[in-house]
């Protein structure tokens, strides 16, 4: 099958699944986003033990799984409304006994004789905290208050930044953004990209209030302002996974996705766009 067709058949069948579940939210959509996590972990661990690293792929995804639960457990608007309510310090704990477990892990191997276990502990530990804690933060937006919008226009920011930037770089490209990590990326591809998500953020907040579907009570530049400084900063999520995959000498993190490659590949630019986005919301957009 042509990879075009399978790209094609693949993003159909994750937007038939995603669009309902990210308008449901709740545990529903956490779940979902627990599993990618949980899979994006996976693939992480496999890349870096062709690396030549070993990597407790349980205690990895589970940390990264536990991490995401809490997180989801502390935000969850449904909790909150029955008055179900989870110390704080959970989140910080969940992290804490996930590296925890990962250095006794590590010591315990390093005494059976692996002599480069302490390297093989740093890139456990990245992988809960790059998947784990970064990672939940696609729960956090959906769940803070007018999550659903926040999510509407965040991710098609990442989208349309990534797609502006593939038609834009392969059509005008001509300066390498980066020689070694990724050498078909180009400024000209970079600027169209942050063009196309500052564009689409501006637009998707115009577009709830004039068709009267509510949403965050910004300005149009507002929206702009949150598109561009997304769009300008997640490029680094894409190139920090194309250094992973550079080091492991792979073309994807694997194929889970058919044409598309695997989840870590979907999601990188995610990872950093949810978490700069929930900050700049809460920190500039939100009174």
């Amino acid at each position: 099958m042509p990879t075009l067709i399978k790209r094609t058949i693949t993003a159909l069948i994750l937007a038939v699944v995603g669009i309902p579940v990210i308008i449901l939210g709740g545990p529903y959509y956490s779940v979902l986003i627990t599993f990618f996590l949980a899979v994006a972990a996976w693939e992480y661990g496999r890349m870096f033990a062709k690396a030549g690293y070993k990597v407790p792929g349980w205690i990895l995804i589970g940390g990264v799984v536990l991490i995401a639960v809490v997180r989801e457990l502390l935000m969850d608007p449904a909790a909150t409304a029955l008055g179900v309510k989870f110390p704080p310090e959970l989140a910080g704990a969940a992290l804490t006994f996930s590296v925890f477990a990962a250095m006794t892990w590590h010591l315990l191997d390093y005494e059976k004789g692996r002599d480069r276990a302490a390297s093989d502990f740093a890139v456990t530990t990245t992988g809960i905290v790059y998947m784990g804690w970064i990672g939940s933060y696609l729960i956090d937006l959906r769940n803070m208050p007018g999550g659903l919008w926040w999510l509407v226009i965040v991710l098609p920011a990442i989208w349309l930044t990534d797609i502006g930037a593939y038609f834009v770089g392969s059509r005008l490209g001509k300066h390498p953004l980066s020689r070694r990590i990724s050498p078909n990326k180009t400024w000209e591809g970079y600027w169209g990209g942050v063009i196309a998500g500052t564009f689409i953020a501006a637009a998707l907040t115009i577009l709830w209030h004039s068709f009267g579907l509510g949403g965050p009570a910004i300005a149009w530049w507002q929206g702009a302002l949150l598109g561009a400084s997304l769009s300008a900063i997640s490029i680094l999520g894409d190139l920090g996974e194309s250094m992973f995959k550079r080091e492991a000498g792979v073309k994807d993190a694997s194929n889970f996705f058919p044409g598309h490659g695997g989840v870590l590949d979907r999601i990188d630019s995610w990872l950093w766009g949810a978490a700069l986005g929930y900050f700049f919301i809460v920190w500039f957009l939100i009174k």
